[in-house]
């Protein structure tokens, strides 16, 4: 039995995303880009990919994939609502996204500190000697 049906979610690909449900996930975890609707939106419908989560008709998860459609991959956002960590939720997410892109030479990511750990068990190391770099007007780096 997958961690989906165990839990009682189910997973979903596509842009088609109601406002509010998004906003609301975003809010839910403390996202900053929450407080930009319009361009999280836009940002979202102009990724390569996009896997949901959903609990009945509640999107609980979400996560994004950036692509040159070849090589690179490129993971930005990958949330959970709070009331759903630990529940595998996440790693399902990461997973369906990592078998949309298998064979890519390179899958990227920037980690908060307290999430390294999870990324790690999904199968992430920490890019040799590189340094994340960024120009960040999001105010809660």
């Amino acid at each position: 039995m997958t961690a989906a049906a165990m839990h009682g979610y189910t997973l979903r690909e596509g842009k088609d995303l109601a406002r509010a449900d998004v906003v609301g996930l975003y809010q839910a975890n403390r996202w900053s880009s929450a407080a930009k609707p319009d361009l999280l939106m836009t940002a979202l419908g102009n990724s390569d990919s996009v896997v949901t989560a959903w609990a009945g008709d509640t999107l609980i998860g979400l996560g994004n994939a950036l692509s040159d459609g070849a090589l690179v991959v490129y993971y930005p956002h990958l949330l959970v609502h709070p009331d759903w960590h630990g529940k595998g939720v996440g790693r399902a997410i990461i997973a369906r996204l990592q078998e949309r892109y298998a064979g890519f030479h390179q899958h990227a990511l920037i980690s908060d500190p307290h999430a390294v750990g999870f990324y790690q068990r999904c199968g992430f190391t920490k890019a040799g000697d590189c340094q994340a770099m960024w120009i960040y007007a999001g105010g809660d780096g």
